[in-house]
């Protein structure tokens, strides 16, 4: 007995791999305090258990573990929006006036609707959780890849048309940074003494604020290397509500990648370049940085501080 493959695949019942709009019509998403507060509680609850036992040297890797779920969770959501707004696309370009057509695009639109508010809640769990790492591990919490943005949900969405526009312009704000930009570059340093270390870290954040005193509107432009100072630079600017853009290395450009990546911070024409210790790639930067006429506040020296430092450390020596 043969039957056709669509008789098949309906036998199949694949029907709820899909998001359907009755599966959620009807129902609203929890209030961003309940998330909060769900969020909070979890997390107390599971760093309280691992602190003083064995397992609280994990906590910063199980606390990352925990804000990416989060994380992951609204990026599936939107990927699926994205698949929708493409059948809004064709939905629109086959309008022809009938009720069956316009039924589905509203259908179509109504489901995005309620995708994105889950992608919200996923967002906003995400964003609690990232603040308690912060004061937890002391550090900025920074996706794997790309950079952290919040897409939020479409408001009074009257048509397809409306929705699609409205999508397109909230991925171009969310992932464009408003104000000046400020780039920040520096190395993995190690140190002899914790007082050395203090030290440094004084220098850095002195540094960092004495540059937010003269760009008010400033966002900080970095590499987000999780284990170098960038990571201490990304979690001051998390703590002063201050936006970042991160630019990653292309891996498949070799050598070339870290240059590459001075080129794109540069081409966003910054107002400051504020370099700390590092390797060649930092090096050039500072000398393209300088080139472009842009200022530069250079704390190569020792500790973070200007190189002039170590002339005169070296002039005392000298002498």
């Amino acid at each position: 007995m043969t039957t056709s493959l669509a008789a098949a695949l309906a036998a199949l019942e694949l029907g709820h791999l899909e998001p359907r709009a009755e599966d959620v019509s009807g129902m609203c998403p929890p209030s961003s305090e309940a998330l909060e507060q769900t969020t909070t509680a979890i997390w107390s609850d599971l760093f309280a258990t691992l602190h003083n036992t064995s397992l609280e040297r994990d906590i910063e890797e199980m606390g990352w573990g925990l804000v990416n779920l989060f994380h992951r969770a609204a990026a599936k959501k939107h990927a699926t929006i994205d698949r929708l707004t493409d059948e809004i696309r064709l939905l629109i370009a086959e309008q022809d006036g009938s009720e069956i057509n316009t039924a589905n695009l509203e259908e179509k639109i109504d489901l995005a609707k309620k995708i994105e508010e889950a992608a919200t809640c996923y967002e906003v769990m995400r964003d609690t959780a990232a603040a308690h790492y912060i004061r937890e591990t002391g550090r900025s919490w920074i996706p794997s890849t790309g950079n952290r943005i919040s897409l939020g949900v479409t408001s009074a969405i009257v048509d397809g048309r409306a929705f699609l526009q409205a999508r397109r312009d909230r991925i171009r704000d969310a992932n464009t940074a408003q104000g000046t930009p400020v780039v920040f570059a520096g190395g993995r340093l190690t140190f002899g003494t914790d007082k050395d270390m203090t030290a440094f870290g004084s220098n850095l954040l002195r540094t960092l604020n004495a540059v937010r005193e003269r760009v008010g509107d400033m966002y900080l432009v970095h590499g987000g290397d999780m284990k170098g100072i960038e990571r201490i630079a990304a979690s001051w600017a998390e703590q002063h509500g201050i936006q970042q853009v991160r630019f990653g290395l292309d891996r498949k450009l070799g050598d070339r990648a870290g240059f590459r990546r001075n080129e794109q911070m540069l081409s966003l024409k910054p107002r400051y370049v504020i370099a700390f210790q590092g390797n060649g790639v930092t090096e050039r930067l500072v000398i393209d940085a300088k080139k472009a006429g842009i200022r530069v506040v250079d704390r190569r020296g020792p500790l973070g501080t200007p190189p002039s430092a170590r002339n005169a450390q070296t002039d005392r020596m000298v002498g």
